[in-house]
Order: structure tokens, then C-alpha cells, then sequence
């Protein structure tokens, strides 16, 4: 088994949240966010391209998303891969650049957003405790092949704990911040 290594709990425990960030990004909020169209995939030149290597979106507007289609023979795609994204949005097309209003939340469609970043953080609250359960893992079998004493390994034991604390208190904040953004309009 591994050797306990704080500074890899920590990171990893860190991933947690950056992820939870990066998917709560992806959330709409009724307000135009250039992140909103990262999930989308658009098929071009044979293959399935991130829409940010096909084309530039900017917010001009609060809501209004633009985005600039860099050759003129996929404007087509990705026009079609926003509308079949899921994410409620109609491209308006104009020559190469595409302009999507963003239109106002339903009260149930905020309700469900909120539920989605519930979940979202319950995945990162998951992997969190996945990493503490490995970490106690690490101190508990470096106690056995006597690496440490039971003393050091109670420390560690408290010291995994504060960071799962730590973390978890982050994730929970990120998904309270966006549930706020999603029902506070």
C-alpha cells in the first residue's frame, strides 16, 4: 500500500473541488457566461471538436452570448451541435458569428439547476471522503509494517481530517454560492 502523503491528499481533495467548480460553471444562471458552452462538442473535419477550437464565444451583452465561427463551412455544425446541446439555446445566425440569446429561467428550470448543483457537490463531497478513506488507508498500514507510531498515526489521522473538513466546507460553499445565483435572480 502507499505511504501516507499529505501534500497528495491534498491535492487530490483539491481536484475534488476544481472539478465541482468546473461543473458548476457549466450551469445556467440566466446570465450570458462564456463557460456555459464549454460542454459543447461540435463534429467537424471527421471528428468531434470542442466548440472552442472551432470558433470564439464572448459575452457582449448580459444575456447574449456571440460566437465567432472561425471557417465558414462550420457554422452549420455548430449551430446544430448548440441546439441539440440540451441547453435551452437558440442560435440566431448571422453570416459567421452566431448570436444566442439567453432566455429568462423558468421557476422550475431554476429548481432542477439547483438540484443538479446538489448533486454535483454530492459527487465532489464522495470523492473527498474517497480520498480521507484512502489516507487513513495509508496511515493505518504504515503503522503495521511499524513506519510510524500509534501516536504519529493518530496525528495523521487528525491532520486528514482537517483537510477533509477543509474541503468539504469548500465544495459545500461553491454549490450554496451557485444555488444562490440560480434562485436569487
Amino acid at each position: 500500500m502507499a505511504k501516507y502523503d499529505k501534500a497528495d491528499l491534498e491535492r487530490r481533495m483539491k481536484g475534488a473541488v476544481e472539478a465541482l467548480k468546473s461543473d458548476l460553471q457549466g450551469l445556467r444562471t440566466g446570465r450570458a457566461n462564456v463557460h456555459l458552452l464549454d460542454p459543447v462538442t461540435v463534429e467537424v473535419y471527421g471528428a468531434q471538436m470542442p466548440l472552442n477550437q472551432v470558433a470564439t464565444v464572448t459575452a457582449p451583452e448580459p444575456r447574449l452570448l456571440s460566437v465567432q465561427v472561425w471557417d465558414r463551412t462550420n457554422v452549420g455544425p455548430v449551430e446544430k451541435a448548440i441546439r441539440s446541446a440540451g441547453l435551452g439555446l437558440n442560435p440566431i445566425n448571422d453570416g459567421q458569428l452566431l448570436r444566442l440569446p439567453i432566455p429568462d429561467l423558468t421557476e422550475e428550470r431554476r429548481k432542477e439547476l439547483a438540484k443538479l448543483s446538489h448533486q454535483y457537490a454530492e459527487k465532489a463531497r464522495v470523492a473527498i471522503r474517497n480520498v480521507r478513506r484512502d489516507g487513513m488507508d495509508a496511515l493505518k498500514q504504515d503503522e503495521k509494517k511499524h513506519e510510524m507510531s500509534e501516536d504519529e498515526r493518530k496525528r495523521g489521522e487528525t491532520e486528514v481530517q482537517k483537510l477533509t473538513d477543509e474541503y468539504i466546507k469548500a465544495a459545500d460553499e461553491a454549490a450554496a454560492h451557485k444555488e444562490k445565483e440560480i434562485l436569487g435572480q
